[in-house]
């Protein structure tokens, strides 16, 4: 189903089959670069990944197959452009996890979805290293983590709340020659009470990294960024 905003939203009960294609890495990856950087040939994607052209061709004709992506205007006959159909693809997590094989298939979009940000972190710390980003981009960027208490219908108010103030600013830098592309990764992950240590003690290992209070890097409280 289409939405009004760019967002394709998927029935876990009717689309199963394109949910799946989504769990293979390249895929995802030729689908985020089209829908960043607009239409491309499998020999452009080819170049930016590594890749061969035979295979991001084949994996663009699946993505096509299932409605992600579809051909572009030919700036030439000789190879085919490609372009993403929607901004964006979302789902309901307790349809998804009620499907057959949903569990899995949700699972292993959430790892692409955290190799995605491993990816983009390098390449951050790369360009503002190099100089491609301007000092200006060093105080807002960051990673940051917390673990306050919440109930579920609290939780999805915050969903509700960072995605309106995403839409908000990013509508209002749309013509600022300043704006950049930003990776802005969101998780909301409940813990269960760890078993063994009792007392509603959450597990240690996922405990926040108590470096980041405080460090040079970390984004100001608020920042949805």
């Amino acid at each position: 189903m289409d939405s009004e905003d760019g967002r394709r939203v998927l029935d876990p009960a009717q689309d199963g089959a394109a949910l799946k294609a989504l769990t293979h890495p390249l895929r995802l990856t030729l689908l985020g670069l089209l829908r960043q950087h607009g239409p491309a040939t499998a020999s452009e994607l080819a170049a930016r990944t590594g890749e061969s052209s035979a295979s991001t061709s084949y994996h663009l004709r699946v993505l096509a197959k299932y409605a992600f992506v579809t051909e572009a205007e030919h700036r030439d006959s000789r190879e085919r452009r490609w372009k993403s159909v929607h901004d964006m693809t979302s789902w309901s997590n307790e349809a998804m996890r009620r499907s057959p094989g949903g569990s899995t298939i949700l699972n292993a979009l959430h790892r692409r979805q955290v190799e995605h940000l491993q990816r983009s972190l390098d390449r951050h710390e790369a360009d503002l290293e190099s100089g491609r980003l301007g000092q200006e981009w060093q105080e807002p960027s960051g990673v940051s983590d917390s673990m306050p208490r919440l109930t579920p219908e609290s939780l999805a108010e915050l969903w509700e709340v960072l995605q309106a103030k995403t839409d908000e600013l990013t509508a209002r830098d749309a013509g600022d020659p300043r704006a950049e592309q930003v990776v802005l990764f969101t998780a909301g992950l409940p813990l269960a009470p760890d078993p063994v240590a009792g007392q509603g003690r959450a597990d240690a290992s996922a405990a926040p990294d108590a470096t980041d209070a405080g460090a040079p890097d970390a984004p100001a409280a608020g920042d949805a960024s």
